[in-house]
Order: C-alpha cells, then structure tokens, then sequence
C-alpha cells in the first residue's frame, strides 16, 4: 500500500492541520496529488491557505526553499468548503479538536463518503485510536497519525495503532511519514501513547519537588538544563499553559484508572485555580516578560572562607560509598537516600549529598557561571563543612545550589523516572526501546533518551534509587518497572 502516490484531505485547519497540509504538499511529487485542506468554520481554510503563502514566502526569502517549489507546494493545496468535494482522496488526516464524540462522529460521515481503501489517520494526542475506531463499519483503517508542534519542523510522528487497526495501514503510514520528511515510530494505543507518557515525570518530580518546598522553581529548571534539556520543566510549564498540561495530567491519571504514578499536582491545581496559567497569563511560575530569574549566588561563610580556598587538595575514597571524604566530610552522590539517612549509616554529621553529574552537560561559557548542581547538607553540618564541601564540587566544574534533604534531588530522581517509564511501556508492548529513546529525543527534544541514560548507568543504581524513593515517600509512585528490574544481573 504506497500512500504517497494518493491526495489527501486534511481535515481542520488550525495550527496542527495547516503544518500538516504543509509538510504533505512540500512532499508531494507529480500530477493529480494534491492536498485538500477543509475546516468547518467557513473561510479558515482559505485564511490558513493564505498564511501558509506567508511562511513558504519566508521560507524562500531565508534560501530555505525554491520559489518554484514553494509555489507548486502552494498550488497543491485546495481549499474546500465540504468534505464530500474530496471523497476521491486515499488518505483522510483529521485534526481536529481533542473531543472522542466529534472525532467519532467525523470518522463516521468520512466513512460513508470515501472509498473502501480510503486509510483514515487521527492527529489526536490522547484519545484511544480504539475508542474513536468504535462504531465504524472498517475501523481496521483507522490509525493515530500523532505529529507534533510545529508540525513543519518537528521529525516525530507517533504511528499509532489501535486493537483494530490492520498492521498494513500503520506500516502504510509509517512510510508516508518518512517520504514526508519525518521519522516515525511505532506505538500502541494507551493513554499518552509514548511520549505525553513517558515525559509525565519530568513534570512530576519538579512538581513534588516543589510541593515539598525543597528548591524554588529557577534552581530546578538551572539543575535539570546542566544535564542538556533545553528547557527546565517550571520555564516549559509555563511556556505549554498550566491549564493545558494539568488536563493533560488528568486525562493520563483518569485514563490509568488513578494509578498513583500518574497523580496530578496539587501545586500545579493552584496555579491554574488562580489563573496564572504561564506566559500566556504574564505569570505562572514566574513573572513574563521578564522570565526566569538569575539564579541566588552561592554563598560560603566568610568564617569558613580559608577552609573552603584549602578544600581542592586530594580527596579520599571511602569503601562504603561512591564519593569522597575531604577534610573530613563525605561528598556522596545521590542513591535515592537522604544526607540524614547516610548520617546513620557513616556514624558522622559531615555529610554532603550531590545530584548526578550524567550525561551531556552544560559548559559554562567565558565569564558565565558554571552548570548548576544541587547538593543536600545533613543536619548537624558546620558552616565549615559545607564550605568544604561547596569549595570541592566548585573544582568538580559545576555551581553547587543547596536544597533541602529530599531523597534523589532533582536530575537523579527525574532521569530515573524518566527511565522507568519508559521500561514500563516497553514492558506493555506499546513501543520498543529504540522507538522510546527515539519519540524522546524527536518529539520533546530531550538530551538523550531513557534507554541511552540507562545504557549509560548502571541499571542496578537506578532500579536501586528508585527502591530508596519508595521506602521513603511509601506510596505506589516510585514502584519499579518489571522490565527494568529484570536488567540487573
């Protein structure tokens, strides 16, 4: 079945509809394919035609494109007023809003308007594809033809299947996708699919975080921005709308019969209670325009200043952990335990525990501060102490940021859930490792992808953290993932 020889009718002409058609007809190569764009509100897809004009002109004007390729793109895309003036198309490509009736009730009058080999692809980003299949006469020809925002510059599409789709028309889709410049994987229809799935917790963590008043928001976003995520998840938050991401949280949450694992925040409840849903608001987690705010300079006690201009000398190895003692004080990085729980397992007060230093990693440029690192300090720890231990992570190349004592600090807990998320879905069928590490990077630009962290680091240290996150916070949120306990030998 070669789908890129047949027109299209893309149904919606928003954002998502418009780059859709977009992408379609710049792919698009020969006689007769054209693509045919149709909204229900009358003129929207000739005033989505007209902007398109606009962006391929932009386009031609930064060398990015032809004037004849943008123009013959241009020429094939047909605005219409009804869908029955395209019921001769192969494909049907629906985008509109996120509601199961008015999907379902598209799909039905589609249905009875194309013909018998018509594939029928959704846009939707979280309804079952099995649920708006229900009810057709050939609901095997329906599939999740997931794309992302902007459609023209994102590569993922999410080729979702549904427990009636025929494996023919994904794999059809899958094609398209490809000859349409994109790079699709496969996934089955759950709730999130693969990536509004696997990228809860790194919503989540923030969000605990932040309800435990551990870390103000701009340390968190600077922490997890060292290890490469382009935006922190309190700056990205407010970019998507607290409004749109809390939804999107419930609709997981309600969609996994209330797994705890997937539980909303009640931070988050607040922020869209009173109306600061982000930038479009002018505030959220923080004030707009002005954005994230600088982060507090790090502070070390002018009575422990001579200590801390001493604590670079060699440090030593200690056998019952990972880190280090310097001056007397144990640097320990993060095992999902608390600095008070490593008291008691060290005999001593001079503890110091840091976050992860993994993965790609932020360098400071010329006269910038260095990447921020979070650290947590055991109760009973002298000023001294901790300039120690300040004075050592600053040799380490990094700007240590205190907050509290919470178990797993920030990149640790967050990448390790990221990861057992991610296990999780490989271990239910809905998408294979490399399709994950894939949809990660592709779909939300993520630094690397969970199974790239796990190769990365020991599967036994995060299955390990994680183990220590659910003795401490006793609750179903941080229970392993079968497929990623089965990894450690």
């Amino acid at each position: 079945m070669d789908l890129s020889q047949k027109s299209v009718l893309v149904v919606g002409a928003g954002i998502m509809g418009a780059g859709i058609a977009q992408v379609a007809a710049q792919a698009m190569r020969g006689d007769g394919q054209r693509v045919f764009l149709h909204d229900a509100r009358a003129g929207a897809a000739s005033d989505a035609k007209t902007k398109l004009a606009a962006t391929l002109d932009g386009l031609v004007a930064k060398g990015k494109l032809s004037a004849d390729a943008a123009s013959a793109a241009l020429a094939r895309i047909v605005p219409v007023s009804a869908v029955g003036e395209a019921a001769a198309v192969g494909l049907v490509v629906e985008a509109v809003v996120e509601r199961l009736d008015v999907k379902r009730s598209l799909f039905g009058e589609l249905e009875a308007l194309v013909a018998e080999d018509c594939v029928l692809a959704t846009n939707t980003s979280s309804i079952s594809v099995t649920a708006i299949a229900n009810g057709l006469k050939r609901p095997e020809r329906l599939v999740g033809m997931h794309f992302f925002n902007p459609v023209p510059l994102m590569k993922l599409v999410e080729v979702v299947s549904g427990l009636h789709t025929d494996p023919a028309v994904a794999q059809a889709i899958f094609e398209l996708s490809t000859v349409w410049g994109k790079v699709p994987v496969h996934a089955k229809s759950t709730p999130g699919f693969i990536v509004n799935r696997i990228a809860r917790p790194y919503y989540a963590e923030t969000l605990a975080i932040l309800q435990e008043q551990a870390a103000a928001p701009e340390v968190l976003d600077a922490c997890l921005k060292t290890v490469g995520f382009r935006m922190g998840p309190c700056e990205l938050m407010d970019l998507i709308g607290h409004d749109t991401n809390f939804a999107v949280t419930n609709s997981v949450y309600e969609a996994n019969f209330y797994d705890k694992r997937y539980v909303p925040s009640l931070v988050q409840r607040e922020l869209v209670d009173g109306g600061m849903l982000g930038r479009k608001s002018g505030r959220g987690f923080y004030r707009y325009p002005q954005g994230v705010p600088a982060l507090p300079p790090v502070s070390v006690e002018a009575v422990a200043a001579s200590a801390a201009a001493r604590a670079v000398a060699p440090a030593a190895t200690d056998d019952r952990h990972a880190g280090v003692v310097v001056q007397g004080v144990h640097i320990v990085p993060t095992d999902g335990r608390t600095a008070r729980a490593w008291v008691r397992e060290l005999g001593t007060s001079a503890v110091v525990v840091h976050d992860r230093l993994m993965g790609k990693r932020e360098s400071a440029a010329e006269g910038a501060r260095a990447p921020a690192l979070a650290y947590a300090a055991a109760p009973g720890l002298s000023a001294e102490q901790r300039a120690v231990a300040v004075a050592h992570l600053m040799s380490q190349g990094v700007e240590p940021h205190q907050v509290s004592d919470t178990p797993g600090l920030v990149v640790a807990r967050t990448v390790a859930m990221l990861i057992n998320e991610a296990a999780d879905a490989v271990q239910q069928g809905v998408c294979t490792p490399d399709g994950a590490d894939a949809a990660m990077k592709l779909g939300v630009n993520y630094p690397a992808g969970p199974f790239d962290w796990l190769r990365s680091w020991d599967a036994a240290q995060v299955v390990g953290l994680l183990d220590h996150l659910d003795a401490h916070y006793r609750g179903e949120r941080y229970r392993v993932s079968p497929w990623l306990r089965a990894q450690v030998v």
